[in-house]
C-alpha cells in the first residue's frame, strides 16, 4: 500500500472545477511535485491534503487513515508557504521552536531539536537572528527548518523557491533536494517551474486545467510525453507534420526528403516532435532535412539556433564544445535518431 492515496480527488466552486478527479500513489520518503501552469489546480490539491480546503468529492488516506477526518493541525504535515509566513518579532531560533511549543514537546527536547533542524539547514550560527536581519535564502532555511522540526508525516511546500533570484533558487534546489534525502521526509512540492520540478523530483505530476497529463519520473516525461501539452510545457520542442507507412515489415516516418523507421508510429499523417537538443548539424545532401541558419544566440555552455526550413523553423540546441559552429546564414542539414522523435496522429 502507498504511503499516500489520492483518489479520485476532486474540488468545485460552483460551475468551475478547479481539481478534477485526481488519483494519484505516493510512496513513503518520495519526492513528488504537482507541475502545471497557473489555474491548473496544483495548489488547491495541496490545499486539500493539508485541510485548508474541503474536497468535494473523492478521498485522502495516510498510511491508510482517512486524512479528511483528521482535523488539519491533527495530521502532522509540515508547510513551507511562498511567502515563508515567519513571525517577524521572532529569532530564527523562535520561529523553528514555535510548532513544538504548540505540541508541548518538553523545553530541553525542543532546544535540542531546534538546534538539530537549525543545523540541518545551515544556519547554526543565525539562530538569535530576527528574519529582517536573514536574506531571502536564509528566511527560506529557517522556513524549512519549522515545517521539519516537528517531524513531519508529510513536508508540503508550495511555490517555497519562487521570491529567490535565479543563482541562488538553484543553489536551495540543490540543499533541498539533499536535506530531503537525508531526512526521508516523503514530500509533495507545488511549482510552475518545469526545470525546478525535474531537478528536484523522483515523480512529477503535470496538471493543465483542473486534470492530471501525465504522471512520471522526469525523464521519462521529458523524453517521451504523454500528450502535446506534455511536450510543449516540458521545455522546447519542434512539431514537425509529415506521415508515416508500412514498407516491407516496417513501419516508415517520412518529413521532407528524411525517412526513419519508427516502431511506435501508425500508417497515416503524423506530427513528430523532437527536442531541439537532439537535432544535430550535418552537411547538406539529398536525403536529409535542410535548412537556413537564421539566427543563433550564445548562452554560455550552449547554443541556441533557429533554423528555417521548409517545415518552418525549427530550433536546434547544440552544446558549447568550442569547436566552430554554423554561422548566421550558413546552408545546413539537420538529421536526428528515430528514437529521439515522438510521433502521433495529425
Amino acid at each position: 500500500m502507498s504511503f499516500l492515496e489520492l483518489h479520485e480527488l476532486t474540488k468545485r466552486y460552483g460551475d468551475h472545477t478547479a481539481v478534477d478527479r485526481l488519483t494519484l500513489s505516493v510512496q513513503q520518503s518520495e519526492f513528488v511535485s504537482l507541475l502545471g501552469p497557473s489555474g491548473c489546480g496544483k495548489t488547491t490539491t495541496l490545499q486539500m491534503i493539508a485541510g485548508f480546503v474541503a474536497p468535494s468529492a473523492g478521498a485522502i488516506a495516510l498510511a491508510g487513515r482517512d486524512l479528511l477526518a483528521v482535523k488539519p493541525n491533527r495530521r502532522g504535515l509540515g508547510v513551507v508557504f511562498q511567502s515563508y509566513a515567519l513571525f517577524p518579532h521572532m529569532t530564527a531560533a523562535q520561529n523553528v521552536a514555535f510548532g513544538l511549543e504548540m505540541q508541548g514537546v518538553g523545553r530541553t527536547e525542543r532546544d535540542k531539536r531546534v538546534v538539530d533542524a537549525l543545523a540541518l539547514v545551515g544556519l547554526s550560527g543565525f539562530a538569535d537572528r530576527h528574519p529582517r536581519r536573514l536574506s531571502g535564502g536564509q528566511q527560506q532555511r529557517v522556513a524549512l527548518a519549522r515545517a521539519l522540526v516537528i517531524r513531519p508525516h508529510i513536508l508540503l511546500l508550495d511555490e517555497p523557491l519562487s521570491n529567490l533570484d535565479a543563482k541562488l533558487r538553484e543553489e536551495m534546489q540543490i540543499e533541498l533536494r539533499t536535506i530531503q534525502r537525508t531526512v526521508g521526509t516523503t514530500t509533495i512540492l507545488v511549482t510552475h517551474d518545469q526545470a525546478e520540478a525535474m531537478a528536484l523530483s523522483d515523480r512529477i505530476v503535470i496538471m493543465n486545467h483542473s486534470r492530471v497529463e501525465q504522471i512520471a519520473a522526469p525523464q521519462h516525461a521529458y523524453e517521451r510525453p504523454a500528450t502535446p501539452f506534455v511536450a510543449r510545457f516540458l521545455g522546447k520542442t519542434n512539431e514537425l507534420a509529415g506521415s508515416a507507412r508500412a514498407e516491407g515489415g516496417e513501419t516508415i516516418v517520412t518529413i521532407g526528403p528524411a525517412r526513419w523507421s519508427h516502431s511506435r508510429a501508425k500508417p497515416g499523417p503524423i506530427i513528430a516532435a523532437v527536442r531541439p537538443e537532439k537535432i544535430a548539424f550535418a552537411a547538406p545532401a539529398a536525403d536529409r532535412f535542410a535548412g537556413v541558419v537564421k539566427t543563433r544566440i550564445f548562452q554560455g555552455n550552449h547554443w541556441l539556433y533557429r533554423v528555417a526550413t521548409s517545415a518552418g523553423d525549427i530550433f536546434v540546441i547544440r552544446q558549447n564544445t568550442g569547436d566552430d559552429m554554423p554561422a548566421e546564414g550558413e546552408q545546413v542539414a539537420l538529421v536526428w535518431r528515430a528514437e529521439d522523435m515522438t510521433v502521433r496522429g495529425a
